[in-house]
């Protein structure tokens, strides 16, 4: 491999219905990181694979991801589009020994990310999953508070997310309502903070949840028409943890006024409590109190951010931490984390509350 990782990344366009994720995060990202550098750039059509290359710095554009992949100066691909797309896309990459980083949801359901993530793994391909919310600085942090033993054994612990509801969207979001394309506040805002739970306290050892649809009519921005929706907005899950403790766990998509995110550990030793606007995008705020004593908030350490100081704000700074993780993995000739088969436990805990609504029962996970 180059002395930079070099990336080709496809779904990031400055066409109209471009101003997504991959331009908006993944771009200014890659620009960042000192030993990253935005190689190719592929789209569907080959005058916006240019005009993209040519605003993002690309030298290279491709309109076929099979050219991409096959390139020999692509270290790493990156898939940021449409959830549905996701697994045509990876499997390509996969087929060429090429590694490959893929947003989150990995896959439009559980089936789909377990066959990207055997494939991987069968062909010694290198993974990456977008759970990035678990490289936020301050979910670093309270990770390493809680192993070190800093507030005692986890007693209870809560997590709420409410987000804002979009109920006009035009045809660059209206697919989301749809249930089987996998992309909705369940999944994405949930999925995301649930993930940044599990990695500072642990995976779940079982659960028992209510899986609803709230606000089931959105309306086209451009037609007017109403949208019937049958994504799921609104969850609510009792679990327990495998290490004994409680769990408690909401996500909501809200008409007015959402609050964001808060996760509260309850320790026999003391509290953590983190609070961000959107945790896949950060910043989020740490607060820690020792027995009575009043909640503070606490920094973590410079060692926790893996990125220039001077990085702008937005949403591209905790990809840009899960890159920088990544290139540590790379140089230390270790696994990158979080990969597709994390990304296979997420989805599964995901199912898992459907399943426990579906049929009113607790679920045990693996």
């Amino acid at each position: 491999m180059a002395e930079k990782i070099r990336v080709g990344i496809v779904g990031a366009t400055v066409t109209q219905g471009g101003s997504g994720w991959g331009a908006n995060a993944h771009i200014p990202a890659l620009h960042a990181l000192p030993n990253y550098e935005l190689k190719a750039v592929c789209t569907a059509h080959e005058d916006t694979a240019k005009a993209s290359a040519e605003k993002f710095g690309a030298n290279l554009a491709f309109h076929d991801m099979r050219e991409m992949v096959a390139n020999p100066n692509v270290d790493l691909v990156t898939v940021v589009v449409r959830v549905p797309w996701h697994r045509e896309l990876v499997m390509q990459a996969i087929d060429a020994k090429k590694p490959v980083c893929c947003e989150w949801p990995l896959g439009a359901h559980a089936a789909e990310a377990a066959e990207m993530a055997n494939a991987a793994a069968a062909g010694g391909v290198a993974s990456l999953v977008g759970l990035q919310a678990q490289s936020d600085p301050a979910v670093m942090y309270a990770r390493d508070i809680v192993a070190n033993g800093e507030i005692g054994d986890i007693v209870t612990t809560n997590l709420r997310v409410m987000v804002n509801a979009i109920p006009e969207r035009g045809d660059g979001r209206i697919w989301q309502g749809i249930r089987k394309n996998g992309a909705n506040p369940m999944t994405i805002p949930g999925g995301h903070a649930v993930d940044a739970l599990c990695h500072i306290v642990g995976e779940f050892a079982e659960l028992s949840a209510r899986v609803t649809t709230r606000i089931d009519m959105w309306k086209h921005a451009v037609t007017g028409e109403d949208f019937p929706v049958d994504a799921p907005d609104t969850v609510t899950v009792a679990g327990l943890l495998k290490n004994g403790a409680d769990a408690a766990y909401q996500v909501a998509s809200v008409p007015y006024n959402a609050s964001g995110t808060r996760m509260e550990i309850y320790g026999r030793k003391g509290t953590l409590v983190l609070t961000s606007k959107s945790l896949n995008i950060g910043p989020s705020q740490l607060f820690m109190a020792i027995g009575n004593n009043e909640m503070a908030e606490i920094q973590p350490p410079g060692a926790y951010c893996l990125i220039p100081a001077d990085m702008a704000a937005g949403p591209g700074r905790n990809v840009a931490q899960a890159y920088a993780r990544y290139a540590g993995a790379v140089n230390a000739g270790s696994n990158a984390s979080p990969d597709f088969q994390h990304a296979v436990v997420r989805h599964a805990m995901i199912e898992a509350m459907e399943r426990s609504h579906e049929e009113g029962n607790v679920v045990k996970l693996d």
